[in-house]
């Protein structure tokens, strides 16, 4: 069975940190471009970043440059996306998503964009 597994999610505080795994299982994670996104209440889903499966060229929303870095680990088959100096305005519901596209322009498709999704992990930043 093809399954995308999320964790790492949690309640922290504002400037802590998380790093968020993306598990893949019945395929390889490193045929595909994996994204993270995430949706909070009353707002639109936003990618929030990924990496490519061509190169592993990496990008990232302006509102978390700086401070989130996504990684593989073709190993365990997993995906990381390490967050720190956390801000209240990123708690949301965080998924991850395997796309057969190249480059960050699938991440605006909806969900059309990507071949599998995971269900997601709460990520609670308090101020």
């Amino acid at each position: 069975e093809v399954q995308l597994v999320e964790s790492g999610g949690g309640l922290v505080q504002a400037g802590g940190s998380l790093r968020l795994s993306c598990a893949g299982s019945g395929f390889f994670l490193d045929d595909y471009t994996i994204g993270w996104f995430r949706q909070a209440p009353g707002k639109e889903r936003e990618g929030v970043s990924c990496i490519s499966r061509v190169d592993g060229s990496t990008y990232y929303a302006d509102s978390v440059k700086g401070r989130f870095t996504i990684s593989r680990d073709n190993a365990k088959n997993t995906v990381y996306l390490q967050m720190n100096s956390l801000k209240p305005e990123d708690t949301a519901v965080y998924v991850c998503a395997a796309s057969g596209y190249v480059g960050s322009h699938w991440m605006g498709f909806g969900t059309d964009g990507a071949d599998y999704w995971g269900l997601g992990t709460q990520v609670t930043v308090s101020s």
